[in-house]
């Protein structure tokens, strides 16, 4: 059972089974800067920018692994994990030396750990939550998407905060959370009856998306493109991160095709 100290099993509510099964179907990969294993690709591979030996890879991936199945926090990852990373020389700031010249970069740090740890719990908590609130839009096929409103809230997300649309709208294709690093939003799931109840209204994103170039990198120039919903209500242009315009769960989910017929079947399976 999770630990009570873990907020987030609580807060997102998702069966803890989920956001494991989809963690572990990743394989590995290495990649220097966060942004060359792009979007969608973060769903199918394991990696963390700057590692590029496999055994301190597995090392940060099996700690992944035990915070989201043991349900540990944050200080007894980085307890357990930091005298590995420091024995094995990934840690501090490094002069490296290349084909594009000398640099100064930053390998395991505090700060990177808590990333790390933020960002794979989330992304797995909210691709497990996808694929549960795929499993149920026969009664709740309307989604809302909901942040937390504090100071901390990033004005983006802030903008998004009560919109709803229909699970199918493609807008969830680039808006489902998490929408950033340490973005903490979330996905409501409504029925038609709380949409009445609650006097929503339900909004198409038709018209209204676009995609723009965003610079990822300034030593290299790379561009890449992000998502633009156009909000009609306040004009606003809103994007996710750069680099977080993608669902996390959407690779991973499969139809239950018990509900349909045999010839329906075929088709999924064709």
């Amino acid at each position: 059972m999770p630990k009570a100290k873990i907020d987030l099993w609580y807060a997102i509510g998702l069966p803890p089974k989920k956001a494991i099964e989809y963690f572990k179907s990743k394989g590995y990969t290495f990649s220097w800067d966060w942004w060359e294993l792009w979007q969608e690709a973060h769903t199918k591979a394991f990696t963390v920018a700057k590692v590029m030996r496999m055994d301190i890879l597995q090392d940060i991936r099996e700690m992944v692994q035990k915070a989201l199945d043991e349900g540990i926090t944050f200080q007894e990852f980085k307890k357990e994990l930091e005298p590995k990373l420091r024995a094995k020389g990934w840690w501090g700031r490094k002069l490296i030396i290349d084909e594009t010249g000398a640099q100064e970069v930053q390998l395991g740090s505090p700060w990177r750990l808590k990333t790390i740890y933020h960002v794979n719990m989330q992304t797995s908590y909210m691709a497990g939550r996808y694929t549960a609130q795929m499993e149920n839009v026969d009664n709740r096929p309307y989604w809302q998407y909901v942040a937390v409103m504090d100071s901390r809230t990033r004005p983006a997300h802030r903008a998004l905060h009560g919109k709803v649309f229909r699970y199918d709208d493609p807008f969830w294709n680039s808006f489902y959370p998490p929408n950033g690093w340490n973005c903490r939003c979330r996905v409501r799931a409504l029925s038609a009856r709380d949409i009445e109840r609650k006097e929503l209204v339900v909004d198409s994103s038709k018209g209204k998306l676009s995609i723009k170039d965003a610079l990822v990198s300034k030593r290299t120039g790379e561009l890449q493109p992000v998502a633009v919903y156009h909000d009609p209500l306040t004009g606003e242009k809103i994007s996710p991160d750069v680099g977080w315009s993608y669902n996390p769960g959407k690779r991973d989910w499969k139809p239950d095709l018990n509900k349909y017929d045999d010839d329906i079947r075929r088709l999924f399976n064709d």
